[in-house]
Formats: structure tokens, sequence, C-alpha cells
């Protein structure tokens, strides 16, 4: 006996599965109105970031790196802005 799927049903599922690993959506603004890159980490240095790896993550600009306090953290935000959207410290 086979069981027959319906494809709508089999695309539902891998959609779901797909946005469930995404990052956050911190922006629908074009790069154009992006803050500029070094000057947005020179920022998070000021206020005692340690920055080991930034990067572009979709519309996010992501560090990982510490906090002011020593403590790893992975941070995604708003690059249009600077403000956080989704923080993890570990």
């Amino acid at each position: 006996m086979s069981i027959r799927i319906p494809l709508a049903v089999v695309l539902s599922a891998l959609l779901a599965a797909t946005a469930a690993h995404a990052g956050p959506r911190c922006t629908k603004a074009p790069q154009s109105q992006w803050l500029d890159q070094k000057e947005f980490q020179a920022k998070l240095r000021e206020q005692g970031y340690q920055i080991d790896r930034f990067l572009i993550s979709g519309p996010c600009y992501e560090i990982y790196g510490k906090d002011k306090d020593g403590r790893k953290v992975e941070i995604y935000f708003d690059p249009t802005d600077g403000r956080i959207v989704k923080q993890e410290r570990r």
C-alpha cells in the first residue's frame, strides 16, 4: 500500500521548514539607505563590543563577538538605524 501526499502539502512543509531556519527580517529598505558598515562597527566598539565577525546576513548587519561584560554574543541589527532586532548571549 502506498501513501500519496499532495504536492501542495509537501511544498508547504518545505517552506515552513525553510522559514523556521531563516534569520530575522531586519529591514526592507534598500542598501543605499543602510548605515555605513565601518562607522557602525566603530560605534559598536565605542559601546564596548568586541567584534570577532561582522557580516551582512540577508537584510541585517550581524556580529559575533563579546559584549561589554565579556559575554559571547550573536546580534542582528537593523542596518538603517542600528537597533537590535535579535540577540543571543552565551
